[in-house]
């Protein structure tokens, strides 16, 4: 019987971007019994989230986080929900602001180190649910997030989350920025995201353009151009540089005290294989990386093509589901 924690491409869909790729289209969408709720932030915003409607009585809830330009209907986010359920466990799939199908109201969106939003919910969930344990599951992003949340608190993350699991994380901001606009394949990705982050500049246009420059903002071709003159100074942050330095998980990762899950691919094309934290990770014994030589980047993709599993998922929500069902949360 294979391992279930060694993980292999079949010969269909080796590489790095055959697995990226793939997992997009192959990805099952399952049907997901869910009901939205409108979160109301401190700062007169919002955010949405789609709580799965599993009817189990003070079972462990993990709340799901997706990637860049992601949304709670993201394949790999019902994908790790119908995982989660299936086992038992409830799930409250979260939108970043500005990613739920309408335009946010404050005038800044999300990014790679915005934990606030999740530091909220995590404490609403601990006051509805006192006898429920809580978990995490970040993909991309929403994994550099989840890291950041849970090390940059004085508890590191256990006021927040009982268990936590990530995927394909762009631990090394900087790092992940830089390969993207060196290789062909790289720039590819970047554009795809471009445009969606385009379309939610333009949503509030009239708003920004008495704070930004549009004109330079029309120049942009890159990501990290984007976070020079969009994402830096509406968040505060001196330059994209600052903003990755201030933001990058990985200087986050020696805090976090909670049992951790690290699913990353050595292929990785979000990310340069030296900039997996494996220094970070050695010295902490509440992490444990799951290094699998390929996998791309949230793929996994195993099985055949006509019937596609996927790795990553099911291996997070087995951990979440174990750690969040035998520990006591007090």
């Amino acid at each position: 019987m294979r391992n279930p924690e060694i993980f292999q491409a079949p010969t269909w869909a080796r590489g790095p971007h055959h697995q990226t790729i793939l997992a997009r289209f192959l990805r099952p969408d399952p049907p997901i019994r869910s009901v939205r709720e409108r979160i109301e932030t401190p700062d007169d915003d919002f955010v949405d989230v789609d709580w799965s409607t599993l009817d189990v009585s003070d079972s462990p809830i993990v709340i799901v986080l997706h990637g860049l330009e992601g949304s709670s209907h993201s394949k790999y986010v019902r994908n790790v929900c119908r995982e989660l359920n299936t086992l038992g466990v409830r799930t409250l799939a979260m939108n970043f602001r500005g990613c739920s199908g309408e335009p946010n109201r404050a005038l800044a969106y999300y990014h790679s180190g915005d934990t606030r939003d999740l530091a909220l919910i995590a404490g609403i969930l601990r006051e509805r649910h006192p006898r429920a344990n809580i978990g995490a599951m970040g993909f991309s992003l929403g994994g550099n997030v989840l890291l950041k949340a849970m090390g940059e608190r004085i508890d590191g993350g256990q006021g927040l989350f009982d268990a936590a699991a990530v995927m394909s994380v762009p631990y090394d901001l900087a790092a992940s920025s830089a390969l993207l606009q060196q290789t062909h394949m790289g720039r590819i990705y970047s554009q795809y995201f471009m445009r969606s982050l385009r379309r939610k500049v333009e949503w509030k246009r009239n708003q920004l353009a008495q704070i930004l420059n549009m004109a330079d903002i029309a120049q942009v071709r890159s990501i990290e151009a984007l976070d020079e003159v969009v994402t830096a100074p509406l968040n505060g942050f001196k330059s994209a540089g600052d903003y990755y330095a201030q933001c990058s998980s990985t200087t986050f990762l020696a805090e976090v005290r909670v049992p951790t899950l690290m699913l990353h691919s050595e292929d990785d094309p979000f990310l340069p294989s030296d900039a997996i934290p494996h220094r970070e990770v050695g010295r902490n014994p509440a992490l444990r990386l799951l290094l699998t030589p390929s996998g791309g980047h949230v793929g996994f993709v195993g099985g055949t093509p006509w019937a596609p599993e996927f790795w990553g998922e099911t291996v997070a929500a087995r951990f979440l589901a174990q750690e969040l069902k035998s520990c006591h949360h007090e």
